[in-house]
């Protein structure tokens, strides 16, 4: 997670016409909406525009590092032209079927190719081996300042392992010396489905911007099974567990939750008893989150079903009894409900939107058996 953010302050600086007047001049620095840390803890420069242009730590072994990296660089240049060469290396015998078969042009155009490779390096490079020098063991190693033996040891102000192997090239042993580090850029890519092969995930061609052309994720279209805190589990014991349920579309839903058939694969614990009638849920509204009042459509409900609604959510109860005295308790269950497919209906067609009836498999684990 990346928390850093820029902020904006103004400095006072010498009016370059008139060096005695003093102007403000905006300027940006970095700040952790967590932890509070700013890039002017470290000693950062302030940037006069907020795109960036924050100064790197340097590193003082960047020198070798760099020699290093040619070397390594030139030695594996010189084995991928040995392995060329030994692959286009002419074997004994079967000279005489050259002419016969014609493989005298095969053979020059493997030199040809073998002339081309050696041009990769530079004139007379290959006689060039470049020398690093070998590390040498320090002698003099720094002393521990007296600080450590005299004053208290404050953790709050020492880094932790995994911030100092978090940068390897500096290893900071105090939090006033870390350095934000560079963040990997990540890519939205798009997804096909593999059997039919649509899109189902397509952002837009524009980098900045963080909208998708397309987004058919199933979370967003399929009904949402929640867990509530769960009661003790009591082998061969009936007990009553509640779920919450929501509705993710734009577009009332009803949902059927029907038993599944056992199979030998099956790995349920334990028996459920799901309700019989149908559960019905409201749209999604964005606005309703934030909220106050009842409901405007009237549900209803068994109350010894459904026991608490708001908006497009419900909670309802359904009864499992244990059926092994160890190990967690699994149930699985068939999740049936109507989908409206309003993506397919367009405006110039004036067509009504598919409704389809669709069925998911629910597997739910709700912890061990208490003893």
């Amino acid at each position: 997670m990346h928390t850093l953010s820029t902020r904006a302050s103004s400095q006072a600086v010498p009016d370059p016409d008139d060096p005695s007047k003093v102007t403000a001049r905006k300027v940006y620095y970095l700040a952790c909406g967590f932890c509070r840390w700013t890039s002017r803890d470290v000693g950062m420069a302030d940037q006069l525009v907020a795109s960036g242009g924050w100064q790197d730590q340097e590193n003082p072994n960047a020198q070798r590092i760099a020699t290093l990296q040619d070397y390594y660089r030139q030695l594996a240049q010189r084995e991928k032209q040995e392995r060329e060469k030994k692959k286009y290396t002419r074997r004994r015998g079967y000279f005489h079927f050259s002419d016969k078969y014609g493989l005298t042009s095969v053979a020059a155009k493997r030199r040809g190719l073998m002339s081309m490779a050696s041009l990769n390096l530079k004139e007379g490079e290959e006689n060039q081996t470049l020398t690093v020098p070998a590390a040498e063991p320090l002698t003099d190693v720094e002393a521990l300042p007296d600080s450590i033996y005299t004053e208290p040891l404050v953790l709050e102000k020492v880094s932790t392992l995994s911030q100092s192997l978090a940068n390897p090239e500096y290893q900071p042993m105090a939090r006033g010396d870390l350095y934000p580090r560079h963040k990997h850029l990540l890519v939205r890519r798009s997804q096909r489905c593999r059997e039919c092969e649509h899109n189902l995930s397509k952002p837009e061609f524009n980098p900045s911007s963080i909208k998708f052309k397309i987004q058919l994720v199933a979370l967003q279209h399929v009904p949402d099974i929640r867990m509530m805190p769960l009661p003790k589990l009591v082998y061969q014991k009936e007990c009553q567990i509640i779920l919450t349920l929501i509705n993710p579309v734009e577009n009332p839903t009803k949902v059927t939750l029907l038993p599944m058939e056992k199979t030998e694969e099956s790995e349920d614990t334990a028996t459920i008893v799901l309700p019989e009638a149908e559960l019905a849920l409201a749209a999604r509204d964005d606005a309703a989150e934030y909220g106050e009042g009842t409901d405007q459509q009237d549900f209803q409900d068994d109350p010894n079903v459904v026991v608490w609604r708001k908006a497009n959510k419900i909670r309802f109860t359904v009864k499992v009894i244990p059926q092994k005295a160890v190990g967690d308790v699994k149930v699985s269950l068939l999740m049936k409900y109507d989908y409206k497919n309003m993506t397919g209906a367009l405006q110039a067609e004036k067509k009504e939107p598919q409704i389809a009836s669709l069925e998911h498999q629910v597997f739910l684990n709700f912890g061990p058996v208490s003893a």
